[in-house]
Parts: C-alpha cells; structure tokens; sequence
C-alpha cells in the first residue's frame, strides 16, 4: 500500500468523527443563542441534519439524476424523451425479460410464502424445532453468488449413455428406471423454472423464520379455547391462526416481491441471461457496464424503481399500524 493510500485511509478513519464530533460542538453551541422553549425545536433538525445532508446526496440526488439520464441518448449527451421506455415495452429482448420477472413474481412469491407457512406451522409443533428451523435457514447463510455456482453443477448434464456428474441427473437416472437426462438449464421449456427453484429455495428459510416468530405471538389461550370448544388442527389454522397471521404474510409476500423485482445474482451466475432466460436487472447491467447504454440502463432503473415503490408502501403502511 502506498503512501497516498495510507494517508487517504488515515484521513477517512479519524477525519469524519472529528467533523462530527466539531459538527454537534458547533450545534450545540447555536443552540444556546436560542430561548429555552425554540431550542427543543431547533436541535433535533440540527442534529438530524447531516443524516438529511447523506440522503440528498446518495438517495434523492441519484434518483433524480437517473430520471434524467433515463430521457437522454446512449452517452447522456442529447435529449431523446420517452424513447427509452418505448424501447423497454418494444423490444423482444426486454419484453422477453419483463415476461421472466412475470414468472419470477408469480411463482418466487407464491412459493416461497406458501411453503413457508406450511413449514412454519409445522416446525412449530415439533420438540427438535430450533435444528429443523436452522436446517430450512442454511441457504440464507450461503452467498447468493455461491448458491448459483453450487446449483449450476447440480443441474450439469451429460448427453445419455455418459457419467452423469450433475446430482439431479445422477439420482433421477439411477433410481427411475429408463429416465434420460435432462438439460435443466438449456431447455427453454423448463431452464425458468429451474432457476425459480433455486431463489425458492434459498428464500422459504426466511419466509419460515418471519412466519413462524408471527405464529409465536399468538396467544396459546386462544389456541386451547378453540381445542376446548371443539376444534380439530385443521380448523385452528384456518379459523385462527390465518387471519392473525395475515399482517405478517402480507409483510413477507411484499418483502419477496421487491427482492424478486431485483434477482440478478442467479441469473448472472447460471445463464447469464442466455435461452430465454433474461430478467430486468440483467439486462440494466448488460445495458450499462457491456454495451455502454447509459440512457436505456437508467430507464431500465426507473422501471424498477416505479414496480417496487407500491409494495414498499404497502410494507410501510403495515409496519406503521
């Protein structure tokens, strides 16, 4: 490490707690020139002000500027108004991709929220509970980026008659009987779905871990009422467990749905995009750091950011109630 590396490191480290610490000395002390009853007003907007300082420069400023360069050409250079836009609801390749997300939404979200309720429900009533929960959580543990590496040698395949390495292939021909391998990744068929099950299966852990802390903060006598008036396992799930539980689902179904706007890591990691496999945020990538389009890439951006925002509202009207 060089020298001006060094000092520039040094100078991050202790320079911006000194700035601070000078910041809320130099606060404090404007303060004091105000009577006592405006200075419970003042200071918390004083203080509070580089955290707005922070969200101006790398939130609201950026989201801003996107929107700009999304009406500009290729290079930022000329103003081309909404081509961009037509251009993402016109073009194959990107209705190809909107289409992916389409499955990714309805088959991701669903999945995962359902099948985490399920194990939810059932995790809950076993003694070895806290292992089975753990085991469900692994996969949040694991990079994304990993789990796309180890997924794609599970889906490896092998023209038939050979040694099948992928583990799919390996099981599915050796116990059914006549079976062939199948090219999960290179079937336009079936090569979506494939990937789906490995978002799926890396996000069901959570799903169960946020579903089941919602199950824990049911009230027990209610559950046991229910048992002493009559009813059997089945009815308690659906007459009481649901419909309280129904808050923290919508939270968590909405929580699915904005992370699966923005899948990239699987896609990048496994086919690139490639056979029909696109979704939006690779292609925002492919647009901005490969074929260098900076205007499409930020429309692209503002696309995102306009079908996440009704489920981030949606979020922040439940956690608000």
């Amino acid at each position: 490490m060089n020298t001006a590396k060094f000092l520039l490191i040094i100078s991050a480290v202790l320079g911006v707690p000194l700035i601070l610490t000078f910041y809320l000395y130099i606060t404090e002390k404007t303060v004091l020139l105000f009577n006592y009853k405006s200075r419970k007003k003042v200071r918390p907007w004083l203080w509070l002000m580089p955290a707005f300082l922070l969200l101006l420069i790398f939130i609201i400023y950026p989201v801003f500027n996107t929107l700009v360069v999304s009406l500009m050409d290729k290079n930022s250079r000329g103003f081309i108004g909404f081509k961009n836009y037509i251009y993402i609801f016109t073009d194959r390749e990107m209705l190809l991709a909107l289409r992916n997300n389409f499955l990714w939404v309805l088959f991701f979200t669903s999945v995962t929220v359902v099948l985490g309720l399920i194990l939810a429900v059932l995790t809950d009533r076993v003694s070895y509970e806290k292992i089975s929960k753990a085991i469900i959580f692994l996969p949040m543990a694991i990079s994304f980026v990993a789990a796309g590496v180890i997924w794609k040698f599970m889906y490896e395949y092998k023209p038939p008659g050979s040694v099948q390495i992928g583990t799919i292939n390996a099981v599915m021909t050796a116990v059914v009987q006549g079976a062939e391998p199948k090219a999960w990744l290179f079937d336009k068929t079936y090569n979506n779905f494939a990937l789906i099950l490995v978002g799926i299966w890396i996000w069901t852990g959570f799903c169960v871990v946020v579903l089941s802390a919602g199950i824990k903060g049911i009230s027990n006598d209610l559950i046991e009422a229910a048992k002493i008036d009559g009813a059997n396992e089945f009815q308690i799930f659906w007459r009481i467990i649901l419909p309280l539980l129904k808050p923290t689902l919508i939270v968590v179904a909405t929580m699915m749905f904005i992370n699966v706007l923005k899948i990239f890591d699987i896609i990048y990691i496994m086919t690139n995009g490639a056979l029909d496999t696109e979704v939006i945020a690779n292609r925002m990538y492919k647009e901005m750091f490969i074929f260098r389009n900076f205007g499409r890439a930020a429309s692209i951006a503002v696309v995102l950011l306009l079908a996440v925002i009704p489920a981030m509202i949606i979020n922040l009207k439940k956690e608000g109630k």
